[in-house]
C-alpha cells in the first residue's frame, strides 16, 4: 500500500490518501499567531490498525515543524500519537 499526504488548506485539513484514495485526515485550524489546533483525526475504518493515520500525524507534524508552527492536539489520537513520540513534544504549544 503506497501512501501519500497532502496539505489541502482550502479545507483546513491535511489528506492521506492510498494508492491514490483518500482514506483520511486530519483536520487542523489556526487559534493563535502560529499555533494550530488539531482537533480530529480519522481513517476509514479498513484502514485502522495498518499505519495509515500514525503515518498522516508524521507527515502532516513534520510540515508543521517545518513552518515553524506550534500546535494544540485536542484530538486523543493526536494526543497519544505525541506521548509515544516525543521526537514532536517540541511542537505542542503549552502558552
Amino acid at each position: 500500500m503506497e501512501l501519500s499526504v497532502v496539505d489541502v488548506p482550502e479545507r483546513s485539513r491535511y489528506e492521506v490518501s492510498a494508492d491514490g484514495k483518500v482514506v483520511g485526515f486530519s483536520a487542523y485550524h489556526l487559534i493563535a499567531e502560529g499555533v494550530l489546533a488539531l482537533p480530529h483525526v480519522e481513517v476509514e475504518p479498513d484502514f485502522e490498525g495498518k499505519g495509515v493515520a500514525s503515518e498522516l500525524m508524521r507527515e502532516s507534524l513534520d510540515r508543521i515543524r517545518a513552518q515553524g508552527l506550534r500546535i494544540v492536539p485536542i484530538c486523543p489520537f493526536a494526543q497519544a500519537f505525541l506521548e509515544r513520540n516525543p521526537d514532536y513534544e517540541d511542537l505542542v504549544h503549552t502558552g
